[in-house]
């Protein structure tokens, strides 16, 4: 089994990172394979809603990290979305991601559970978590939750370290992963297979 954790921060080493690490050390501990993917500090092309996705699964610009990560999805058995607050959002380029993720990869993810989490000096995670978080309800994705919110408090990487609360909420996060992980791994040897949603009824507000 194995997880994937996505750096939204441009920073490679910092806060966000600090906590992935923690949730990775913590799911190694489980025997459970990661790998920290950083989306780097490169442009990333936003989504532009052109449909041209449809079908393929892969998003028709192949100028950044998107489609590399669409592929690495397939072979993930679950997934964590990191981000640090920028005006108590996510960053933008971690939603550009996501939104082109979801849209053109979104087969991938279905019924794998997954966390978000957030670091910030001081506020702004809850809008940032609350952002992230669409993505995954969207998709019938577990959602893991921990202890307390997940976030951690800080402005640099030591003090996301000396953020006790915040660590602790990391490593559960990570502990309720691997045990979902290890329950659905048991239910396919068992038999139990992921239910078939409906997708027939699409609808607006004027009809």
């Amino acid at each position: 089994m194995k997880v994937l954790l996505i750096n939204g921060s441009p920073r490679a080493n910092g806060c966000t990172f600090t906590a992935l690490s923690e949730i990775a050390e913590t799911l190694n501990a489980e025997n459970i394979e990661t790998e920290i993917v950083q989306l780097g500090n490169k442009p990333v092309q936003d989504c532009i809603g052109c449909g041209g996705c449809a079908g393929k699964g892969k998003c028709v610009f192949s100028n950044d990290c998107v489609n590399e990560l669409i592929e690495k999805a397939k072979y993930a058995d679950g997934f964590v979305f990191g981000t640090p607050v920028y005006y108590a959002h996510p960053s933008g380029r971690v939603l550009s991601v996501m939104d082109r993720l979801f849209y053109a990869g979104g087969i991938n993810f279905e019924h794998k559970p997954a966390a978000v989490i957030a670091s910030a000096r001081r506020a702004g995670t809850t809008s940032a978590l609350d952002a992230i978080s669409k993505h995954l309800g969207i998709s019938q994705m577990p959602i893991i939750s921990s202890t307390y919110w997940n976030m951690v408090h800080g402005n640099t990487p030591e003090e996301i370290v000396r953020d006790a609360e915040g660590m602790q909420t990391m490593r559960n996060i990570a502990r309720n992963m691997a045990w979902i992980l290890k329950c659905i791994e048991a239910g396919k040897r068992s038999g139990i297979t992921a239910p078939q949603a409906e997708k027939t009824a699409r609808t607006n507000f004027i009809r």
